[in-house]
């Protein structure tokens, strides 16, 4: 990588000659480009590998660029990471010991759960390891009770209480030492990202999503909005302060998980021109902005579906990978033929009790398909009529 990015080489002769430039022009082109990113003092060039690669890449490779006599642009940081292990070993192809990036997208997990968790325990400083438990924790923990929470509930509230528009701000004291918090919050992430440290970066997204909470807990808008002017003026106030700290988790999460950003921001209706990091948490969302439907982010993960996944990955998957797709097969015939009995049932207008009877029985085929497979059963539909 490279601190290049988005800015033009000074060679003006590359402008101008579309496709039917010939070749020799084109490859000029290329190369003073290539010689405007490797040759140059402005770019800082950032290095990131494992521990065991750093003699390489810290001592041969740039005695090689020296040795050319060109002025190529030299590494200026270089990010190593300690190990990281699997449970209570290694990560091993040979053995089927672990779960590797082929194989994280056929557990049912969304891959920004996967990329939280391992920045979560990125080994900056010395070695950490993978736990099925951990990731369970730290999902249901972090992001489903803290981040996701806040998130959903700041949004929900201004959507419940305020027909989804942003009330007006009158801050007092006690909002504005919150957000003076934020902001030391926000600029301790700065500092730490300056200085590659990822995973302690990642930590102030989730103190500041904590102190978001808090703040909702504390002040009970859900209860002022019921009370006198003065309390419904107070609510507008604690919800508007929070749906704004909603928006800027949304930009800061986004290099950790950016399909998440992405949907908090889509939620939020949060401007374009908003997405930008700054040095000092200021309230973007103004008065009278329009939010959009507001849903949860994150999903439970269950006991039973990680101790499933630790089984498949725990070592010598490749050997029960037969009999594993056996009985998804089997599993996924008797779920079909049941719920075509269901469907049968149902055409000739059965007793409920029998109706009832071959639907829980095709729901616990469903469930138990998807514990062989590793997922998480889609959640059920609520029974009766939703309350307004």
């Amino acid at each position: 990588g490279g601190g290049g990015a988005g800015r033009q080489p000074p060679v003006s002769s590359c402008g101008g000659y579309g496709h039917s430039a010939p070749r020799v022009v084109r490859m000029n082109c290329v190369f003073a480009q290539h010689k405007a990113f490797h040759i140059s003092l402005q770019v800082q060039l950032y290095n990131f590998m494992a521990k065991d690669n750093v003699p390489f890449h810290s001592v041969v490779f740039p005695c090689s660029l020296l040795g050319t006599e060109d002025d190529y642009t030299l590494v200026s940081h270089l990010i190593a990471t300690e190990y990281l292990n699997y449970e209570d070993g290694k990560f091993s192809k040979s053995r089927g010991v672990g779960v590797f990036g082929d194989m994280a997208k056929d557990t049912g997990i969304p891959a920004d759960i996967w990329r939280f968790y391992l920045l979560f325990v990125r080994p900056e400083s010395q070695d950490s390891a993978f736990s099925w438990n951990d990731l369970m924790l730290k999902n249901n923990s972090e992001l489903l009770n803290n981040l996701g929470n806040f998130v959903n509930r700041a949004g929900s509230f201004v959507c419940k209480f305020f027909g989804g528009c942003v009330p007006d701000m009158e801050l007092n004291q006690d909002d504005k030492r919150l957000l003076a918090h934020i902001t030391l919050e926000l600029r301790q992430y700065n500092q730490l990202l300056e200085k590659v440290r990822i995973r302690d970066a990642l930590r102030c997204i989730l103190s500041i999503s904590r102190h978001g909470n808090q703040y909702l807990q504390v002040n009970e808008p859900w209860k002022r909005i019921k009370g006198s002017d003065a309390d419904r003026k107070r609510a507008g106030t604690v919800i508007g302060v929070a749906v704004n700290i909603a928006a800027l988790l949304s930009v800061m999460v986004q290099p950790y998980m950016p399909n998440v950003s992405t949907v908090i921001q889509r939620q939020l209706c949060i401007p374009a021109d908003c997405n930008v990091v700054t040095n000092d948490f200021v309230c973007t969302l103004p008065a009278g902005h329009q939010i959009g439907t507001v849903t949860p982010l994150f999903q439970k993960l269950e006991s039973e579906q990680v101790e499933n996944l630790r089984k498949r990955f725990g070592g010598g998957q490749k050997k029960n990978v037969a009999v594993a797709e056996k009985e998804v097969k089997v599993l996924q015939e008797e779920v079909a033929k049941q719920g075509n009995y269901v469907r049968q049932l149902k055409a000739q207008n059965a007793e409920k009790k029998l109706i009832d009877a071959a639907a829980s029985k095709l729901t616990e085929l469903q469930k138990q398909l998807c514990s062989v497979e590793g997922k998480n059963p889609a959640p059920q539909a609520p029974k009766g009529k939703v309350k307004k």
